[in-house]
């Protein structure tokens, strides 16, 4: 893809007239949700990616989002009495239990959109902490819009970036009967702004 991945544009491009814009990023997520959403409903048998990261999101001339790296994936045929459990994918975007993976890994890659941070921060000490933990600790703090990248933070997008925020901690939800379907995440990707 002619753009890379959004792995690079969000974390290894370092010229800041090259940033990501809010509407770009809005654009990416709503695309590889759609992308998502055609694995899951639409293809027949339907696709369990199990590796959704911001690597495996190609970017094509126009921003468009592509999901790649279908290494992992696994067919969900009618017939089948169970889906394997065995732990697969990146450190950062598996889910804690694994039920309704590709939602919460989906979740991850929202939340990098929104503060440009990797999943899984390396470093020492013990203020070091995963992305989720630390969304989830300014979300019960009630300081939501200190975790956008100031890269987009725009006063006059703040609706649409707290908008974004919310539905990444619902597919994130330690609770994965509370979490957002892919449908329900394109619907609600596809309402912000409107």
């Amino acid at each position: 893809m002619e753009n890379g991945s959004l792995d690079y544009w969000l974390h290894e491009c370092v010229d800041e007239s090259s940033v990501l814009q809010w509407e770009t990023r809005l654009k990416i997520a709503r695309g590889a949700a759609k992308g998502l959403a055609f694995l899951h409903k639409v293809c027949e048998p339907h696709i369990v990616h199990r590796d959704v990261k911001s690597s495996n999101i190609l970017l094509d001339e126009d921003f468009k989002a592509h999901l790649a790296d279908f290494g992992l994936s696994r067919l969900l045929r009618p017939y089948d009495t169970h889906v394997t459990t065995d732990l697969v994918g990146t450190l950062g975007y598996i889910p804690p239990e694994y039920s309704r993976g590709d939602v919460y890994s989906f979740g991850v890659v929202l939340l990098e959109l929104l503060t440009s941070r990797r999943p899984v921060e390396v470093c020492k000490g013990k203020n070091c902490r995963d992305l989720v933990s630390w969304v989830f600790q300014m979300k019960f703090e009630k300081r939501e819009s200190e975790v956008i990248a100031s890269s987009i933070w725009n006063k006059d997008k703040e609706k649409e970036l707290l908008e974004m925020l919310e539905i990444a901690c619902r597919c994130l939800d330690h609770d994965p009967r509370r979490r957002h379907s892919i449908d329900e995440v394109v619907s609600c990707l596809d309402g912000i702004g409107m």
